[in-house]
């Protein structure tokens, strides 16, 4: 048989359905189970090309095995289903729900606040446009996004969106999807063949580095012993280039200052392993004042706590990135010596990628990179950029 789709009624469903499976009770006088049930296989079939085995659709539609069996045999008989080899199948019609794009989004973790908003915004985006999106949680691990990656792959999506931050198996996770023909959008962390959609890094750094160094000429007359830039290596170059940035910002300002006094820090993109590397570092420092510039909000945070745990506190002035709703809070401390946080608004990340994975399916021009818009947050316009923080909290 050809395997060809083409449009059945559902009226025509309805009677192969209740000519050729045995009557099962219905749940009311108008809903006919067998029917109901059938359909749900029909709606299994996610592309027109898929095959599907008995187990297979057993899992997507919750049915029993026998029941399950025995319908499909029913659809294959009326013409609707197509038997490929000794057990898989595929559906020779299409349900309205199959035309609907499908996108996966593996999110970087659901312990991350940036993470959560992105993936929040995105599921409002989708289901606004009637998009069927499958999100899977890579947290933030190499292993798990490599595994995730393959699941989406057998989901069949149409268009992937991965964020995840270990650049050595970026190039790995692009390769599954490129393999499969599954146009990709890498969040905020590039990877090969991929859309970038995220930060204007360097940018975001150059913001903070200028906002730290004009702190410090006001309160310090501009005299800075050192620098640390506290960054996350395992997250590749592109991420980085925000320290890179923030130094630029940093000398734009403080012309004089010599490249010596620059040092980096590998503090993991996490608030502990911030804390302990700025801790073991002001035990061996001579320094007196310091500028503080960090890859994101956990690290600035950690660096804080370091300098407040040595009593050092006032000695410090930090920033960070992504103005998470932690480092709001931070700026909203009475005393703080957060500077301030460029905010990337991740709960405004959906809309964009569900356009742009649109423009992509649809096959109209798209760009190599979207980036997003970069604000610094202070203690000053915290509550104007984000005033229902009280409520989250």
């Amino acid at each position: 048989m050809t395997a060809c789709c083409y449009w059945l009624p559902v009226c025509y469903i309805v009677r192969i359905v209740k000519r050729n499976a045995r009557a099962e009770p219905a749940r009311s006088n108008y809903s006919v189970q067998s029917v109901t049930r059938a359909i749900d296989l029909l709606r299994a079939f996610r592309s027109d090309e898929e095959l599907l085995a008995l187990r297979d659709l057993v899992g997507r539609t919750g049915l029993n095995k026998t029941t399950a069996y025995r319908l499909i045999q029913t659809l294959c008989a009326a013409g609707a289903v197509e038997r490929v080899g000794p057990d898989h199948y595929r559906a020779l019609i299409r349900t309205i729900e199959r035309m609907k794009f499908r996108f996966g989004f593996a999110a970087k973790s659901r312990e991350s606040q940036f993470s959560l908003e992105i993936e929040r915004s995105l599921r409002e985006a989708a289901a606004a446009r009637g998009i069927d999106l499958v999100v899977l949680d890579n947290r933030d691990s190499p292993t798990n996004a490599l595994r995730n990656a393959d699941k989406l792959v057998r989901e069949q999506v149409q268009l992937a969106i991965e964020f995840q931050a270990h650049d050595r198996v970026a190039p790995e996770v692009a390769s599954k999807f490129l393999e499969a023909k599954i146009p990709l959008i890498a969040v905020e962390i590039p990877h090969p063949g991929a859309i970038y959609f995220g930060g204007n890094n360097f940018e975001a750094g150059r913001i903070s580095g200028r906002a730290l160094a004009t702190r410090a000429r006001q309160l310090w007359q501009g005299a800075v012993d050192e620098v640390l830039l506290v960054e996350m290596s395992s997250a590749g170059p592109l991420p980085q280039t925000c320290l890179t940035g923030a130094a630029s910002g940093i000398r734009e300002v403080l012309r004089d200052i010599e490249e010596s006094r620059f040092i980096r820090l590998d503090g993991k993109g996490r608030f502990g392993p911030s804390l302990d590397i700025v801790r073991k570092h002001m035990r061996r420092s001579r320094a007196r004042r310091f500028l503080v510039g960090a890859v994101n909000d956990s690290c600035a945070l950690g660096a804080i706590r370091a300098f407040e745990e040595s009593g050092k506190g006032p000695d410090c002035l930090v920033s960070g990135q992504n103005a998470t709703i932690e480092a709001r809070n931070e700026l909203r401390r009475p005393a703080t010596r957060m500077v301030g946080s460029v905010a990337f608004f991740p709960e405004e990340y959906g809309e964009g990628l569900v356009r742009l994975g649109l423009d992509i399916l649809n096959d109209r021009p798209a760009p190599p990179a979207v980036f997003v818009k970069h604000i610094l947050i202070t203690s000053q316009n915290v509550n104007r950029y984000y005033p229902n923080d009280s409520l989250l909290t």
